[in-house]
């Protein structure tokens, strides 16, 4: 099932999300509706607050990095992002090191919007997949970055918290209209209730 993605501007994008355990509801088609939902919105990753639960859980399918013909992109990355699905339940950071670069991101929650953002090169990560089967891995390139960018969802971060005052300010009112609706999207989303009276 395609469910509505959460628009910037709405809390459950800001709140630390809570870890889960086996027994969440129907987890087995949860997952299968975000990738649905995902691919059904040309995605690479997409975390539970992005779909309005504030659980520890994303998915990521990097395929389409892989048959990107960048040149930024070596043959044995290419290859190792094609085959690059995983589900991550509870992931915990456990490090991020080497230098940071600069790649352009986007986010579903906030569509039209692509700007550069700074991460480290290289992450250690814990997490249990579908199965509830643990794993520490290590990650690196844009492999690592996609983790790093869903990760950050289940803590209540945006790609746009990396931007610089400037810049933010500059997308201010792009912003604000994503936020209100004012946007055309070929995906559903769900835009933050307004609220009556007094902000």
């Amino acid at each position: 099932m395609i469910l509505p993605i959460t628009a910037y501007g709405d809390p459950v994008l800001l709140k630390k999300a809570q870890p889960i355990d086996k027994d969440y509801p129907d987890l087995s088609g949860l997952i299968n509706n975000m990738f649905e939902t995902m691919y059904n919105a040309s995605g690479v990753g997409i975390a539970a607050p992005q779909i309005g639960l504030s659980i520890r859980l994303f998915v990521i399918d990097a395929k389409p990095f892989g048959d990107d013909d960048d040149d930024e992109v070596s043959e044995a990355e290419s290859k190792e992002l094609k085959g690059f699905k995983r589900v991550f339940i509870n992931a915990e950071m456990l490090e991020q090191t080497g230098e940071k670069w600069a790649f352009t991101e986007g986010c579903l929650s906030i569509p039209d919007i692509r700007e550069d953002v700074m991460r480290p090169a290289n992450i250690k990560i814990k997490y249990y997949d579908e199965n509830w089967d643990e794993h520490i891995e290590d990650y690196s390139g844009i492999a690592a970055r996609v983790i790093q960018h869903e990760y950050d969802h289940i803590e209540g971060k945006l790609f746009t918290d990396y931007l610089n005052p400037l810049k933010k300010a500059m997308l201010r009112g792009r912003l604000d209209a994503i936020s209100k609706g004012n946007i055309k999207t070929d995906y559903k989303m769900k835009f933050p209730v307004k609220k009556k009276g007094r902000r």
